[in-house]
C-alpha cells in the first residue's frame, strides 16, 4: 500500500499542474478568454445570427484547459502514474494480444476503437432541442465524466494485466457485484456491437464507392503491419506517409470505381455485407494485434481526424451561421418529431458517446491496456482520445444546426408524422413554425443527387448534408455538393467499422474471463495464448451479434432492430458501471480524498440514465414508454386494427412483442446496475472502516526496462533519455536490456 500511495511524476513535470512561465501564463490566459467569449456568445445571443465558429472556440478552448490542467492533476495526483513500472505489454508480451506499441500508433488504435456511431449521429439527433443544451453537455460531459472514465479505467486495467471491466469488478467489489457486472457488460456489449454493425451495413449497402474504399483499408493495414514488424521496424513516420497516401488513393479511386464498369462487383446487398462483416470481425479478433487491428485503426484515424480538421478549418473560413434556435420549444414540451421525451434526461442519453460512453470502458479495459508502453501514457491515450471524439460530436451538432431547421426536421421526422410527399411534409413542418417549401426540399435532394431526403432518419444523412454544405462552400462550390455528401457517407461507415473490430476482440476477452470464472477446470480459457479458447470465444461473440444483425437486415422489425431503442440507455448504464468500479478501486487503493473525481460523474450519469430507464419502461406516452406502446398495439390487435408503421397483423404482433422485450431488458439492465452500484458502496464502506483488510488484485510492481515518452511530443528530458538508451522516438528496450532479455529466453 505504501508503494501505491507514493507519487511518481511525469518526466520533466515539477508538479501536478507543472511550472508555468510568464509566457505560458499569457498563452493559457488567452486560451481561457477565447473559450469564455465563445460560451458567452452562445449562451447570451438571442434573435441574431450566431457564427458556428463560436461553438468551435468554446469547445476547443475548454478542451485545451481541461487537458493541460485537469488531466495532469488526475494522472499525477489521483492515479500517481509510475513510469518506472512495467506494464503488461512489456511483461506479458505474446505478440498476439500483448504487445508494446508506439504511443502514437496506439492513440490511433484507441481513438478508432472508441469512435462508433454515437459521436456522429447522437449530437445530430439532439439538435432537435437546440444548439445550446447539446453543446454544453458534450463539452462539460467529456471533461468531467467521459475522458475521466476512459483514463481511469485504462490505468486500473493496466495495473491488473489488462483485465476486463467485469473481471476487475469481480475481484475488487465481490462475487455478487462482479457477476452482475460481467453479465451486464457482456449483454450490453453484444447490443452495442449489433447496432454499430447495422449502421455500417446501412451506410455501405448498394454503395460501390464506400465498399471499395473501406475494403481497401484492410490490405493497406496488413501491409503497414508487416512493414513495421519486419521491413522497417520503428519507422512510424515513414509508414504513416505511405499508409496515408494509399488511403487517399483508395478514397479517390473509390469514386472512379463507382462510375466504372466495376461498380456492380462492389455493389453489395445487405445480406452479403453481413457475411463480410462477420468474417472480418472474427479475423480481426484472432489475428495478432500488430498485423491488422492496430495498423488499420491507426490508418483510419488519419481519415477521421483529417476530415474533422478540414471541417474545422472550413468553419473558420466560411463562418456559417447557426440556423437552429439556441433552445427549441421541443426541449420543454417533450413532443419532438425526431425523438420523444423532455430535455432531461433524453438529450443526455441521445448524445451518449460524444460526452460519456460506457463502450469506451471496454476498450480501455480490453485491447489498449495490453499494448500501452508506460502508465504515464494513459493521459494522452485515455483522456486525449476522448477529447478527440468529443470534438467530432461538436462538429456533428454544428453540421446539423447550420442547416435550415425546416430541412432538418424533414430529414429526421418519420413518414407517420410528416407524410411521404413534399407537399405534406412542407405543410406539416410549416405548421410547427418553420418555413419550408416543396421546392426547397426538391432542390436539397437534387444538389446531392438523391431522389428524396424526406425521412432520412438516424442522423447520418443529416450529418452528411451539413458536412457537404460546409465543405462545398470551402472547396468546389455547389458543383461539389454531391461529392462531399457521398464522401461523408463513406467516412461515417469507416468511422464506425473500426469500433466493430476492436469491440469484437474485447467481447472475446470478456467471454474468456466469464468462462474461466465459472469453474477452476476452465481457467485455461483466460489465457490469450491458448488458441482453441481464443477461436471458440471469438466465434461465439461474432455469432451472437452476427445473428442479431442478420435478422435485423432481413426483418425491419426484428433482430437488432428490436434492441435499437435501448442502445443509448445501455451505453450509459455501462458508463455508470465503469465509474462505480473506478470509484471503488480508488477508495480501496487509499485514494479516498480523490474519489470524487469518478464518484460525482457516476452519481450524475446514474441519475440521468436510471431516470431515462424508468421513463422508457413506465411512461404513459406510447412514444416514450415501452409498456404503453405495448398496450396500444395489443389493443389494436384485439380490435383487429393495423396501426402504423405495421403493414399487417403479423407486424402488429412483432411490434407488441418488441416493446415488451425492450421493457424487460431495460428494466433488467437497470436492476443489474443498481446491484453493482450498491455492492460497490458496500465494498467502499468496508474499505474505509477497515483499510487493513483491503487486498488489492493489483499486479506487484516490476521494474520497467522499456524507455518511452509519456506524451505524443517528448519533453527535453525524455529526448535525452531516449538518446541515452539508444532507441528511437517510439521508445523501446535499450540494447543492454535486450541482451539481458535474450539471456533470460535462452535460460
Amino acid at each position: 500500500m505504501a508503494g501505491q500511495r507514493s507519487q511518481v511524476r511525469e518526466p520533466g513535470a515539477p508538479g501536478a499542474l507543472g511550472g508555468l512561465s510568464p509566457r505560458s501564463v499569457a498563452v493559457w490566459t488567452a486560451v481561457a478568454l477565447v473559450g469564455a467569449i465563445g460560451w458567452a456568445v452562445l449562451a447570451l445571443a438571442r434573435g441574431e445570427d450566431v457564427s458556428a465558429a463560436w461553438m468551435l472556440a468554446a469547445a476547443l478552448g475548454s478542451y485545451a484547459i481541461a487537458y493541460r490542467f485537469y488531466s495532469r492533476f488526475i494522472a499525477t495526483r489521483v492515479l500517481r502514474a509510475d513510469h518506472t513500472r512495467a506494464t503488461p505489454a512489456e511483461r506479458l508480451n505474446d505478440e498476439l494480444d500483448y504487445h508494446p506499441t508506439d504511443r502514437r500508433v496506439l492513440l490511433g488504435h484507441h481513438f478508432a476503437g472508441i469512435s462508433g456511431a454515437g459521436p456522429l449521429v447522437g449530437p445530430v439527433l439532439a439538435a432537435q432541442m437546440g444548439y445550446l443544451p447539446g453543446t454544453i453537455w458534450i463539452v462539460a460531459g467529456v471533461i468531467f465524466a467521459g475522458a475521466v472514465q476512459d483514463m481511469v479505467v485504462l490505468f486500473f486495467s493496466t495495473r491488473r494485466d489488462g483485465k476486463s471491466l467485469g473481471q476487475i469488478a469481480r475481484e475488487e467489489i465481490g462475487p455478487v457485484g462482479g457477476i452482475a457486472a460481467i453479465v451486464a457488460v457482456f449483454v450490453i456489449m453484444i447490443i452495442l456491437l449489433g447496432v454499430l454493425a447495422l449502421v455500417v451495413v446501412n451506410a455501405l449497402a448498394e454503395s460501390p464507392w464506400g465498399t471499395f474504399s473501406v475494403g481497401l483499408t484492410i490490405p493497406i493495414a496488413l501491409f503497414m503491419g508487416v512493414y513495421l514488424r519486419y521491413l522497417r521496424p520503428g519507422r512510424v513516420a515513414e509508414v504513416t506517409v505511405i499508409g496515408v497516401a494509399l488511403l487517399l488513393l483508395a478514397i479517390a479511386s473509390g469514386r472512379w470505381v463507382a462510375n466504372s464498369g466495376m461498380a456492380d462487383a462492389f455493389t453489395l446487398d445487405p445480406d452479403t455485407l453481413v457475411i463480410c462483416l462477420v468474417v472480418y470481425g472474427f479475423a480481426a479478433s484472432v489475428a495478432p494485434v500488430w498485423l491488422l487491428l492496430v495498423p488499420r485503426d491507426y490508418l483510419s484515424t488519419f481519415m477521421k481526424i483529417g476530415t474533422i480538421a478540414l471541417l474545422a478549418v472550413a468553419l473558420v473560413v466560411v463562418l456559417p451561421s447557426l440556423k437552429m434556435e439556441a433552445v427549441t420549444d421541443f426541449a420543454s414540451r417533450g413532443d419532438g418529431p425526431v425523438f420523444a421525451g423532455s430535455l432531461f434526461p433524453f438529450v443526455f442519453i441521445t448524445i451518449a458517446c460524444g460526452a460519456v460512453s460506457g463502450f469506451h470502458s471496454l476498450i480501455s479495459s480490453g485491447t489498449t491496456p495490453k499494448m500501452i508502453q508506460k502508465e504515464t501514457q494513459v493521459r494522452a491515450i485515455g483522456y486525449g482520445a476522448m477529447l478527440m471524439e468529443s470534438s467530432v460530436a461538436i462538429m456533428a451538432i454544428t453540421a446539423a444546426c447550420i442547416l435550415d431547421p425546416g430541412l432538418y426536421f424533414a430529414m429526421n421526422s418519420p413518414p407517420a408524422m410528416i407524410g411521404d410527399t413534399l407537399q405534406s411534409a412542407s405543410d406539416t413542418i410549416t405548421s410547427w413554425g418553420f418555413t419550408l417549401t416543396p421546392e426547397q426540399l426538391a432542390q436539397a435532394a437534387e444538389s446531392v443527387e438523391e431522389e428524396s431526403l424526406l425521412s432520412r432518419t438516424g442522423g447520418a444523412p443529416t450529418l452528411a448534408l451539413g458536412l457537404a454544405g460546409i465543405l462545398a462552400d470551402f472547396v468546389g462550390g455547389e458543383s461539389m455538393m454531391s461529392f462531399w455528401y457521398h464522401f461523408a457517407i463513406m467516412f461515417e461507415a469507416l468511422f464506425i467499422l473500426t469500433a466493430v473490430d476492436a469491440g469484437t476482440r474485447v467481447g472475446r476477452f470478456i467471454l474468456q474471463d466469464g468462462i474461466a470464472n465459472a469453474h477452476p477446470k476452465l481457467e485455461r480459457f483466460r489465457s490469450t495464448a491458448w488458441l482453441p479458447g481464443v477461436w471458440l470465444t471469438s466465434a461465439i461473440v461474432v455469432g451472437m451479434w452476427g445473428y442479431l444483425l442478420w435478422v435485423g437486415v432481413n426483418d425491419p422489425l426484428g433482430g437488432i432492430n428490436t434492441l435499437f431503442p435501448i442502445f443509448g440507455i445501455s451505453n450509459q448504464l455501462l458508463a455508470v458501471v465503469a465509474l462505480a468500479v473506478s470509484t471503488t478501486v480508488l477508495i480501496r487503493s487509499g485514494r479516498l480524498r480523490y474519489a470524487w473525481v469518478t464518484a460525482l460523474p457516476m452519481v450524475w450519469v446514474g441519475m440521468v440514465t436510471l431516470t431515462a430507464s424508468w421513463q422508457k419502461v413506465f411512461s404513459g406516452d406510447p412514444r416514450v414508454g415501452f409498456l404503453s406502446q405495448y398496450d396500444v398495439y395489443q389493443d389494436g390487435i384485439d380490435a383487429g386494427e393495423v396501426l402504423p408503421p405495421a403493414q399487417d397483423m403479423d407486424d402488429m404482433h412483432t411490434i407488441a412483442n418488441n416493446s415488451m422485450v425492450d421493457a424487460v431488458l431495460s428494466a433488467g439492465l437497470a436492476l443489474l446496475v443498481v446491484v453493482i452500484v450498491a455492492d460497490s458502496l458496500r465494498a467502499c464502506v468496508k474499505a474505509i472502516r477497515n483499510p487493513e483488510s483491503v487486498k488489492l488484485a493489483e499486479t506487484p510492481h516490476q521494474e520497467s526496462r522499456l524507455v518511452a515518452p509519456a506524451g505524443l511530443i517528448p519533453t527535453k528530458e525524455e529526448r535525452a533519455e531516449l538518446t541515452a538508451a539508444g532507441v528511437g522516438p517510439g521508445g523501446g528496450i535499450p540494447q543492454a536490456g535486450r541482451e539481458t532479455e535474450r539471456e533470460e529466453v535462452r535460460e
